[in-house]
């Protein structure tokens, strides 16, 4: 597979650049950033938005209460020097907090090992955040006439603070801006070593099932307790069988608790539940299965509580019209650009629920998000910046 000249230069461009785009990133990993915490993530969002304020892009902070403020970039573009209509923006999504708590980088610091670099999110996804950072830096540079630092369109740049815990705080802001923009690009981390899209991606539903029995004790009125473990073992029991795998749903009991003794029958226990659905139109019926649960002893009450939080990504005729530009615009850098359907939410569920074209999986290219040996591959930040970069143009 061939790349074009013009793709060739923008290659060698951002190789040019690949060790600065690598110490951006380390910059953001060595400031931690765990959900949980307002103060330290709201740390991060200010060196983001420093960083974005050189490309002088027009701030905006979204005040959050609980967890870190929300960050807004909106950049202007050069067809209004010269009397254009505004087209509507793209949207370019991410998030800057991490599921890792604060002295992670003790035990597993950010460094440089041979072609991977390593730490706390620098996959999920602060190197996405630096590719958004050095693609739009490059278009201006590109694009610009005079040095006015204006893009070929209008972007939009939101970057949330809660992503990882839900976007309780954000997602109405992610919603609104989506409604307004043309495409909304997601720089969650690839899919594998090959750095597939994100085409689809299942929706997520968190559920509580709660138990009420009577105590009594175990030896002397043993049989004037009502077991609450008992009947939820009954009802775990019948939760788990609403999977149904050909639909891509799957009913997931992650968390059981209960009682407070052995010698004690036990008045109440409860289940945490995982539910994913990868199409919307499975949603209602799984919640009306969930909801409907009765006990089988009558002398217990069940309360239910929770729902579906991100409704599904799927590969819309919208999503797939992104996915090939995206390979129309790969193959001239040479390379073959796969797509994947993946189990995981992000925020992006949000702007394809909406109907807005949506296409995830951007951003850097690595492995071991969550875990212990996440990392990227910093030989492969200089074409997925060159696609990120390309994609703005062409949406």
């Amino acid at each position: 597979m061939h790349s074009s000249p013009e793709a060739q230069r923008r290659l060698a461009y951002f190789d040019e650049r690949r060790d600065e785009i690598a110490t951006t990133i380390r910059e953001l990993v060595e400031i931690e950033s765990p959900s949980d915490n307002k103060a330290a993530v709201d740390r991060i969002a200010e060196a983001v938005a420093h960083k974005f304020s050189q490309l002088d892009g027009e701030l905006r902070v979204h005040p959050a209460k609980d967890f870190g403020n929300h960050l807004q970039i909106d950049f202007d573009f050069a067809g209004k020097s010269v009397g254009k209509s505004a087209a509507k923006p793209v949207l370019l999504l991410g998030h800057y907090d991490t599921v890792y708590p604060l002295g992670t980088l003790a035990t597993m610091p950010c460094r440089v090992v041979d072609n991977k670099l390593t730490g706390p999110g620098v996959l999920d996804m602060k190197s996405g955040i630096v590719l958004m950072l050095h693609a739009l830096a490059a278009l201006q540079e590109w694009h610009g006439k005079d040095r006015d630092r204006r893009l070929p369109r209008p972007v939009t740049v939101l970057l949330v603070s809660d992503e990882e815990v839900g976007s309780e705080s954000s997602r109405m802001i992610t919603e609104s801006l989506a409604k307004k923009a043309a495409a909304v690009l997601v720089l969650e981390p690839s899919y594998g070593r090959q750095g597939a899209v994100k085409t689809a991606r299942k929706g997520v539903g968190e559920y509580l099932v709660k138990v009420t029995g009577k105590a009594s004790h175990a030896g002397l009125d043993f049989q004037k307790g009502v077991n609450a473990i008992l009947e939820l073992a009954r009802q775990i029991e019948k939760i788990s069988g609403f999977s149904d795998l050909k639909k891509g749903l799957t009913v997931n009991v992650g968390i059981v608790g209960g009682g407070s003794r052995t010698n004690v029958v036990p008045a109440e226990a409860a289940a945490q539940i995982d539910v994913r659905i990868a199409r919307m139109k499975d949603s209602a019926g799984i919640d009306k299965k969930i909801r409907s649960l009765r006990p089988f002893n009558r002398k217990c009450k069940i309360e239910i509580t929770g729902g579906i939080n991100r409704p599904p990504m799927e590969r819309t005729a919208g999503v797939a019209a992104l996915y090939a530009q995206a390979v129309a615009i790969a193959r001239e850098l040479g390379w073959k650009l796969g797509e994947a359907a993946v189990g995981g939410g992000s925020d992006g569920n949000f702007t394809a629920g909406l109907g807005i074209p949506t296409l995830d999986g951007l951003g850097g290219v690595g492995d071991g998000a969550h875990a212990t040996h996440e990392h990227i591959l910093i030989s492969e930040l200089p074409r997925r910046a060159a696609l990120i970069a390309g994609l703005i143009e062409a949406v």
